[in-house]
């Protein structure tokens, strides 16, 4: 299966590394992208690489737009004489499969998807959307190559990108917002910053792998079981609930969705 990335640039190079790593052949994978810079990064990888997008997807099976939403409907525009039928995946924040189909015809067979920056290092979770011409083939092919850097869900409305945005693809800053404040607190306590450092990661990481695989207890029992009434945790998690921490993380990802939403009108 050869597959043609249309951007070469930081998502791209996560999922064909990726790719790489579970054993496609580089030979069957190329990238286009109008930057030399890019194209220079991509070709480390040992793939091929391309300025023409028409000229990329020729032989392609799967064609990955992975650009810039504002480029989205250029590159669709250009490609649409030659894309047919072939598997056409999109990485591209609020571009709708709509609009996709408007520049590429009613035809096509497009399937959405919204990744997180963890995929860099292969941890990534994905959201995907399958239009209704896609067979449970394609939804496979897809699957192979998102899985690729992580894990994925799919949702049955196009709309549940937007909170899967909201969520996991914003998600991660809202992780780097809380290790920050804690290592800064940490400091303030008069612990250096590299004992911080690793006192915070160490926690974060362990307390994300307790949430996994305790599989028999909500991430809320899991909280109680390390809250004994007048400890510690106690008196912290009461100035947590005081600021209404809770509230806070629910209206900034209400914030964020409505965002999504907006850029995506903004985009039609």
């Amino acid at each position: 299966m050869k597959i043609t990335f249309l951007g070469a640039g930081n998502i791209a190079r996560a999922i064909i590394r990726g790719l790489i790593a579970n054993g496609t052949p580089a030979g069957d994978i190329t990238a286009a992208d109008p930057m030399q810079s890019a194209r220079d990064e991509a070709e480390k990888l040992g793939i091929n690489v391309a300025m023409d997008n028409r000229r990329a997807i020729r032989h392609a099976d799967v064609v990955m737009i992975a650009v810039k939403p504002n480029l989205v409907q250029k590159i669709a525009k250009e490609i649409a004489s030659s894309i047919g039928q072939k598997l056409l995946i999109s990485v591209a924040a609020g571009i709708t499969s709509r609009l996709l189909r408007d520049s590429l015809g009613s035809e096509a067979h497009i399937i959405r998807c919204m990744p997180n920056t963890p995929a860099q290092i292969q941890s990534g979770i994905t959201g995907l959307f399958a239009t209704t011409v896609i067979s449970k083939t394609e939804k496979g092919i897809a699957e192979n190559i998102l899985g690729a850097v992580g894990k994925y869900i799919w949702v049955n409305d196009e709309a549940d990108l937007h909170a899967v945005t909201a969520v996991s693809g914003s998600g991660p800053a809202y992780f780097f917002y809380i290790i920050e404040a804690l290592q800064k607190a940490a400091n303030q306590l008069g612990l250096d910053e590299n004992l911080a450092r690793m006192l915070v990661i160490e926690t974060a990481i362990g307390a994300a792998k307790m949430t996994l695989t305790e599989t028999t207890k909500t991430a809320e029992q899991l909280r109680r079981e390390v809250t004994s009434p007048g400890g510690t945790t106690a008196a912290a998690l009461s100035i947590l609930e005081q600021g209404d921490l809770a509230g806070l993380i629910s209206r900034a990802v209400e914030s964020a969705n409505a965002r999504s939403i907006e850029l995506a009108r903004d985009i039609t």
